[in-house]
């Protein structure tokens, strides 16, 4: 059971600010936070869950029945990650590429102390056993002092896991494979990272946020291992009986002039290319929705719109579909995972040649962050725009992807890589 209690807080965004700042002193942080983004469908402004009562951690064997038990046998909130790799147990797949980061392939924790945060409003839902400690802790995060980005550290020195020739050469054989008929469209991804590096996980953060402002903003840590993301996708989320998806497949950059900006956001929305990819994404989508779905209850809310990030503008469709009461949400996260968004149809074969091409494992990179509730409704991002770190390892990573369909030109599909990492490199390199 929970002692709940509201509050109403006149400063929120200070009080958002030190609330993140006092959090990290827990081995078990999820924060996030939708930097007030106006979006449909959204049950909070921000969300904080510390410090583990309860927890499981497991790699790709019989994963989601073990947190399908989990959360049925919890009964509460539970909040936590999923990453790429349990394709493995969705499917018969393998993953064999280098892993720097060595996250765990899943974790989901019981949070003794949450915090849901809407408008000026702040509930509290903390556990029995430290109920006693609110009113302290409440005086403590209101008195902190300031924790917004501090002075830039040293340059942190990027390296690329593949270089631009290769790019080219293993897209051309992405290629290859989609004239074969093997696959329609692959997301293919690189990694850029670096070693023997130190940084402040929480400062970084606020660089990453600040520059980005994205609606599924994350920062996550688990003991030495930290997720900084700026990620603006939804994944997936259940209302009750409805499910909600929200692909993201299309991307323009952004320009400082008005007029240049208005045309680079309607050539995104009227661009062939683009288009195809995120139609033929809406349909894998549905496929996947349908398999939980009442009949007919499957429909595309939006198909192609464009919406506009600090970055990039992005074409994003909405998919829903209505499930039966009592369907167990962990199947239907298993039956949609990974997401289409950062896979390919057909998803299996896009999967595979996903494998083979690329030079790293995915792990929580294109896996999701989020939560699910006592009722079964969750809320699940899509972890791209991310900033990946293993503290004791000294490794830091991110990486990026396209989709590659007939109609890709490796040089472009390279160009737009950039653009994506963009934020990530700038907050690294403090340029």
């Amino acid at each position: 059971m929970r002692n709940k209690q509201e509050h109403i807080v006149k400063d929120i965004s200070t009080f958002k600010q030190n609330l993140l700042a006092w959090s990290t002193q827990f081995d078990d942080v999820v924060w996030l936070d939708s930097n007030n983004y106006s979006q449909q469908y959204s049950s909070y402004d921000a969300v904080l869950a510390i410090d583990a009562f309860t927890s499981i951690q497991s790699d790709c064997i019989s994963v989601f029945e073990r947190l399908k038990e989990y959360q049925s046998t919890t009964k509460d909130w539970i909040f936590g990650y999923l990453t790429y790799d349990l394709k493995n147990d969705v499917e018969d797949l393998e993953s064999n590429n280098f892993d720097g980061l060595e996250f765990p392939d899943l974790y989901f924790f019981q949070p003794k102390k949450l915090f849901l945060i809407k408008g000026n409003r702040v509930e509290t839902l903390y556990l029995k056993v430290v109920e006693d400690e609110l009113d302290n802790d409440l005086k403590v995060i209101r008195e902190l002092g300031d924790s917004t980005i501090k002075s830039p550290k040293d340059s942190v020195k990027i390296k690329l896991r593949i270089h631009k020739d290769e790019y080219f050469q293993k897209v051309n054989t992405m290629l290859e494979h989609i004239h074969r008929g093997d696959v329609y469209e692959a997301n293919f991804c690189q990694e850029f990272f670096a070693e023997n590096t130190t940084i402040d996980p929480l400062e970084t953060y606020n660089k990453l946020n600040a520059i980005s402002k994205p609606p599924f903003a994350t920062f996550f840590r688990l003991g030495d291992k930290y997720l900084l993301s700026a990620t603006p996708e939804r994944y997936i989320k259940k209302e009750g009986k409805k499910i909600i998806t929200q692909p993201i497949k299309g991307t323009a950059k952004r320009s400082e002039n008005a007029i240049e900006d208005k045309a680079l956001e309607l050539g995104l929305s009227q661009d062939e290319k683009e288009r195809s990819e995120n139609i033929m994404i809406v349909d894998l989508v549905r496929n996947d929705l349908s398999h939980t779905a009442t009949k007919g209850s499957v429909k595309v809310e939006e198909l192609c719109k464009v919406y506009s990030f600090e970055q990039v503008h992005q074409m994003i469709s909405t998919v829903v579909s209505e499930v039966e009461e009592g369907t167990n949400p962990i199947d239907v996260i298993k039956s949609t995972f990974p997401m289409g968004s950062m896979t390919g149809a057909p998803k299996i074969s896009a999967m595979k040649i996903i494998e083979n091409l690329e030079e790293t494992k995915r792990g929580l990179y294109s896996g999701t962050v989020g939560y699910i509730s006592p009722k079964g409704d969750f809320d699940f991002n899509v972890i791209i725009r991310s900033i990946l770190y293993n503290e004791t390892k000294q490794y830091v990573s991110y990486s990026v992807g396209g989709a590659i369909t007939a109609k890709s030109d490796p040089l472009k599909e390279y160009e737009e890589c950039l653009i994506k990492a963009k934020a990530m490199r700038e907050v690294l390199e403090n340029r």
